[in-house]
């Protein structure tokens, strides 16, 4: 399908913690709704899944979500009348071809599907799609020799993250509101 190079909006929030992140994305899960494809932008550490698990949460599928890294798709079951959260982590993929062939189509319509790593590579899939980027405070800092040191200590969890929503297509023509409880 043909999908919209521009934003319709844009939005820019900051959590101070992990907890904070997905109490956001738990809000966020609660206006989604069948068919909702997300993208999901972030370095490794930066709380891509931690944010998953709140929209799950927000979703009201069963709790246990973790990174589909090693699997590429884990679907997480709706608890009640809800979608199901497909997730797919495409970090390990090389080209749209790839997403094709674990076969999305068949679950895009009845499920949430949130795909990590996946920019540029399953925006054909739909009209409408919810890009979010989440960066952490510090990030990886580069060493001496030019490589990316991150470090992944416990105190991560506690890091300010920033994380940018831009709605794209009909299904986003306007933000959603976040400031439920």
């Amino acid at each position: 399908m043909d999908t919209q190079d521009t934003p319709v909006w844009e939005l820019e929030l900051r959590t101070a913690s992990a907890a904070g992140t997905q109490d956001l994305a738990r809000r966020l899960g609660a206006v989604l709704r069948p068919g909702d494809l997300l993208l999901l932008t972030g370095e490794l550490g930066a709380g891509k899944t931690t944010f998953t698990q709140g929209l799950g949460e927000g979703l009201g599928v069963r709790a246990g979500i973790i990174s589909p890294t090693f699997v590429l798709v884990r679907i997480h079951p709706a608890l009640g009348n809800g979608p199901d959260l497909v997730h797919v982590d495409a970090y390990r993929l090389g080209s749209a071809a790839e997403i094709d062939d674990i076969d999305l189509e068949n679950t895009m319509d009845s499920a949430v599907t949130v795909v990590e790593w996946g920019q540029g590579m399953v925006e054909h899939l739909t009209e409408s799609r919810l890009e979010v980027t989440l960066l952490r405070a510090t990030g990886g800092q580069p060493g001496s020799s030019g490589e990316l040191v991150t470090d992944f200590s416990a105190e991560d969890d506690d890091e300010e993250r920033t994380i940018r929503l831009a709605g794209y297509g009909p299904r986003w023509s306007s933000a959603p509101d976040l400031t439920g409880s």
